[in-house]
């Protein structure tokens, strides 16, 4: 790459134009059997997919995780950052890209879990950029993150403990990301003064990528415990790479939450534009997966992004949904495989499917919780 004229900073392509540590440079997709396809059936996995880079942490690392049933699967990957920032390999794992923006595999041999799969992700619509991710917390810039999100079809196969799905696009589908910038990623640093202060610990997220016929909506919010955004879009994206992306307003939430947790047994996002044209989306979550489980969100301290695990390592879990621990839920961030019903503001009404993922974390006034322990009420 330092041979063409790509450079930003007065560096080779390797060195980032930070030396934070927590800088990152990641991909993930997911993957599910339609919602629709006349083959569908409760035991369908929901499949998600990460491998991220940590060039001022030395380490590059994986994850797969699987929601089968009562059954949380998890294989694990890390490894030493070598020179090659194109080495996308992980031990048995392996990322491609085929086609920049249009088609990537992803694998992972068999023999190091119940996991193993050989599939490739072809978009069916444009590549879009997302908002600048940007936050600071006691003049420390704690967000500082791009990423560019697609949605697309898979071929392949995927097999999960004994049971091989063969992959076909026309019932497999999902979506995928690229995602690069400042976060906190690795062990735990000293938390400090923003540790007394509960209120900027706060964390309300919802990010959807929602599947229709013809096109996508991408809708991302984070706010503070009083609701203050630091970030609220709400696009539509054709298939038709000719139409421009459309803002849909300002986005406005109302979630209903299953009783004793924090999970959202259904929500409504509406998307108000000055006119005071609306279009409201209902959700339904589908199927859980609990990501933050094993996969190195900040759950466990012995696995986390960006965690120095020695020259390589992989590993397997596996875990009931039935037996996670209650409170560390409350703590994980969590994609929901979804069905949508969006209605325009003229009434047409479109069905779709795709990622809910969303998390509240901590105290959020709009919802009732005063405390990081609290939930729904019974």
């Amino acid at each position: 790459m330092d041979d063409y004229p790509v450079h930003q900073i007065p560096e080779v392509i390797r060195h980032v134009g930070t030396s934070d540590r927590n800088f990152y440079d990641r991909y993930y997709f997911n993957c599910h059997r339609r919602l629709s396809s006349t083959a569908a059936t409760s035991d369908d996995p929901w499949f998600i997919f990460g491998l991220g880079v940590y060039p001022n942490l030395g380490v590059v690392d994986c994850f797969v995780v699987v929601r089968r049933g009562d059954d949380h699967l998890v294989v694990r990957g890390s490894r030493a950052l070598g020179a090659d920032r194109n080495d996308l390999q992980v031990g048995p794992f392996r990322v491609e890209v085929l086609e920049g923006l249009q088609r990537l595999r992803i694998s992972l041999e068999p023999g190091h879990g119940a996991v193993s799969f050989d599939l490739e992700f072809t978009a069916d619509a444009p590549a879009v950029l997302e908002p600048r991710h940007f936050q600071r917390q006691l003049e420390r810039v704690t967000f500082d993150t791009q990423r560019f999100v697609q949605t697309g079809d898979w071929t392949g196969t995927l097999t999960v403990d004994d049971d091989a799905f063969v992959v076909e696009p026309e019932n497999w589908r999902g979506n995928r990301d690229r995602s690069w910038g400042v976060r906190p990623v690795g062990e735990a640093e000293p938390p400090g003064r923003r540790a007394a202060e509960s209120g900027s610990n706060s964390f309300f997220w919802i990010y959807s990528v929602m599947r229709f016929d013809g096109f996508a909506v991408v809708v991302v919010v984070q706010e503070t415990r009083e609701g203050e955004r630091i970030m609220g879009d709400a696009r539509l994206v054709w298939d038709d790479p000719t139409r421009d992306v459309e803002w849909l307003g300002r986005v406005e939430h109302d979630i209903s939450f299953i009783p004793g947790g924090r999970e959202p047994g259904a929500a409504t996002l509406r998307f108000i534009k000055p006119s005071g044209a609306t279009t409201t989306v209902e959700c339904t979550p589908q199927l859980a997966n609990f990501i933050g489980f094993g996969t190195g969100y900040g759950l466990e301290q012995d696995w986390r992004h960006g965690m120095w695990q020695g020259e390589e390592k992989v590993e397997s879990l596996r875990l009931k949904i039935s037996e996670l621990d209650a409170t560390m839920k409350l703590f994980c961030p969590v994609d929901y495989l979804a069905s949508f019903r969006l209605t325009s503001d003229d009434g047409t009404v479109h069905q779709g499917e795709g990622l809910f993922e969303f998390s509240v974390i901590g105290p959020h006034d709009q919802y009732g919780f005063a405390d990081y322990v609290d939930v729904a009420p019974e």
